[in-house]
């Protein structure tokens, strides 16, 4: 087979020549429609949804919040991978899409059926779309703790809340803090 390939190729040159000119005349022009990115996107389109559920432990989100959030948007069109993390009044969940889908057009999909599920969520649970970021975003969970017979989980709760929520807010480049 290669004997053939090689006897072809001697035997027309000029073909092989023209060919390969051509070859490297597509190549140039596909060049130009080649996206260029500091950061190329390596990532398929992903939305993040975050909730907040003060008062409900880990279990508890998991089971009224991040369940029923993950089983709802798993239906929507495109959606290559739906999964979740549950803590202490907070659930996240990422849903990926496939590659090639709009991002704006996914991330309408979920805020439209994230209005739906809404209501069968707890009263405590504030579901939000968490921001576009870029691939340098990151998403950071912090826990906070403290010696109970010194301070109460009240205070460091209220520490949390009003004192550390606003310092991280005050940083440049944060775009959302729960």
């Amino acid at each position: 087979m290669l004997k053939a390939l090689i006897r072809f190729s001697l035997n027309n040159s000029g073909l092989v020549i023209v060919a390969s000119g051509l070859l490297l005349l597509i190549a140039g022009l596909k060049l130009r429609d080649i996206p260029v990115d500091v950061f190329p996107e390596l990532n398929a389109p992903t939305v993040v949804i975050l909730t907040e559920s003060g008062g409900l432990s880990a279990d508890e989100v998991e089971q009224y919040v991040s369940i029923p959030v993950e089983s709802s948007m798993a239906g929507l069109s495109g959606v290559r991978r739906v999964r979740s993390a549950s803590a202490i009044s907070l659930s996240i969940v990422w849903i990926e899409f496939d590659w090639g889908e709009d991002l704006y057009r996914a991330r309408q999909l979920v805020a439209e059926q994230l209005a739906s599920v809404a209501e069968s969520l707890p009263e405590e649970a504030h579901p939000e779309i968490a921001p576009m970021t870029s691939i340098t975003g990151e998403i950071m969970l912090l826990s906070l703790s403290g010696d109970l017979s010194k301070v109460s989980a009240k205070e460091l709760r209220a520490l949390a809340e009003f004192d550390i929520r606003n310092r991280l807010r005050a940083v440049p480049g944060v775009a959302q803090v729960v």
